[in-house]
C-alpha cells in the first residue's frame, strides 16, 4: 500500500487548534494519560498512524522502513502517514498539537516534548541511531580558542545538535563569545561554502557533506564525549494516548523498526542505495556515494534507546541554558511492546535502566 506524505505545513493548522485546547488544559491526552486519570480503553487497530521522520542518514531505519515498505507490511489495515520535518522542535509541536501519533526525532526534542507535558503526552518507545553528530569547521581552525568571534550553525534551536554544541561552548567556557544561528541542514552547507558560518555541529550526512563537498575538517566527534561511543542520536517517541488506545498498531511500527535494522545490517549495501533514493525523493537531491558510505560508517542502527544517558542528557540542557533546570525523566520510557517484538524475534530485551519507573 502505497504511503502518503504529509508536510509540515499540511498539518499546521490542525496542530494549532489542538494546541490552544492543550493550552486550556482541555486536551484528550491531558485528560486521558495522567496518572491519575481512569486508563484508557483499548481500541484495536488505528485506521491510521501519523508518523514523523527527518530526511537524514540518521533517520536511515525510517527511511528504509519507508523506502523498502515495511512499517506498511507490519501495519496491515492501518494507512500509514508519513510527515518529513527538518528539525526536533517542528515535530514536537506537532505531537503536542495532536496532529502526530509518533515520530522518529532527536533525544533532545524528545526530553523537551515529555517535559512540556509534564511527563504525560509522550513515551520513549525504541532507539533508531546511535552516534552520527559531528562538529565541523573550516580548516583554520585547530582548537577552541580559535572558535572566539566566529559563527557556528546547528539545525534549529533546541535540537539535539544545537544542546550539544551549546554545552560543549559552554565547557570550553566559549559561551557568548561565539556567535551560534539556526541554519537548515541545506542551507548550512551553502552557508558554509560561502564563508557565512565558520562550522557547525550536524548530523549525518550532513557532517560527512561539509566534510567531503566543502573542504571542512572534523573539531569534534561527539561519539568521543560519551562512554562506550554510544549516544541516542535519534529515538522513537509516540503520543501516550495513541500507545494506550492502539498497541497493536505501535508493536506494528515496532516490529517494521525491527525489520528495518535487520535489514540494513544483513545488507548495508542495499540499506544505503534505498537511503540515498529516499533523499533523493524528499529532498531533490543523492548523495555521490563517499559521503553516504562515511555517513553510514559513523552511525550505529539500533533499537535500543542507550536510556541511561537520558539524565544526563536532560542536565546538558541546563548547560547549554536551554532550561533553567533539568527536566524530569522518570517514567519517560517505555519499552514492554519493543521488548515483546524482540522476544518474538528471538533478539536479548533492552534494559530501560530506570527510565520506565516515575
Amino acid at each position: 500500500m502505497k504511503h502518503i506524505i504529509r508536510t509540515p505545513r499540511a498539518v499546521a493548522a490542525a496542530t494549532v487548534a489542538v494546541a490552544l485546547l492543550l493550552a486550556a488544559g482541555c486536551s484528550r491526552a491531558d485528560e486521558k494519560s495522567g496518572s491519575d486519570a481512569a486508563p484508557v480503553a483499548d481500541k484495536g487497530a488505528a485506521t491510521e498512524l501519523r508518523l514523523g521522520y527527518f530526511p537524514n542518514v540518521t533517520h536511515a531505519p525510517a527511511l528504509i522502513g519507508l523506502g523498502e515498505g515495511l512499517f506498511t507490511k507490519e501495519l496491515g489495515s492501518t494507512k500509514l502517514v508519513p510527515t518529513k520535518f527538518n528539525a526536533g522542535p517542528e515535530a514536537v509541536t506537532a505531537l503536542l498539537g495532536g496532529s502526530l501519533d509518533a515520530s522518529f526525532i532527536g533525544s533532545g526534542p524528545a526530553i523537551n516534548a515529555f517535559a512540556k507535558s509534564k511527563g504525560e503526552a509522550v513515551r520513549l518507545i525504541a532507539g533508531t541511531t546511535s552516534g552520527g553528530a559531528q562538529f565541523v569547521v573550516k580548516s583554520t581552525i585547530t582548537k577552541p580558542e580559535d572558535l572566539a568571534g566566529k559563527t557556528i550553525a546547528t539545525p534549529q534551536l533546541g535540537n539535539t545538535q544545537d544542546v550539544s554544541l551549546k554545552k560543549w561552548l559552554a565547557e570550553k567556557n566559549l559561551t557568548g563569545k561565539v556567535k551560534v544561528t539556526n541554519l537548515e541542514n541545506a542551507a548550512t552547507l551553502d552557508a558554509f561554502k560561502k564563508g557565512d558560518v565558520d562550522g557547525a555541529w550536524l548530523p549525518e550526512p550532513w557532517s560527512s557533506r561539509l566534510i567531503l563537498d566543502a573542504g571542512a575538517k572534523v573539531l569534534v566527534d561527539e561519539a568521543d564525549l560519551w562512554p562506550g561511543g554510544k549516544f541516542p542520536t535519534t529515538v522513537l517517541i509516540v503520543r501516550t494516548q495513541f500507545l494506550q488506545e492502539h498497541p497493536a498498531t505501535v508493536k506494528a511500527l515496532l516490529a517494521g523498526l525491527v525489520a528495518s535494522i535487520d535489514a540494513a545490517t544483513a545488507d548495508k549495501a542495499t540499506a544505503e542505495k534505498t537511503v540515498n533514493k529516499q533523499l533523493l525523493d524528499l529532498t531533490g537531491k543523492s548523495l555521490k556515494q563517499p559521503v553516504i558510505d562515511r555517513a553510514f560508517s559513523k552511525i550505529e542502527l539500533t533499537a535500543d534507546p542507550v536510556a541511561a544517558q537520558f539524565p544526563q542528557l536532560a542536565k546538558d540542557q541546563v548547560t547549554a541554558a536551554i532550561a533553567k533546570q533539568a527536566p524530569a525523566v522518570a517514567g519517560f520510557a517505555n519499552l514492554t511492546l519493543l521488548n515483546e517484538v524482540l522476544k518474538a524475534a528471538g533478539k536479548p530485551e533492552i534494559d530501560a535502566a530506570g527510565l520506565d519507573k516515575k
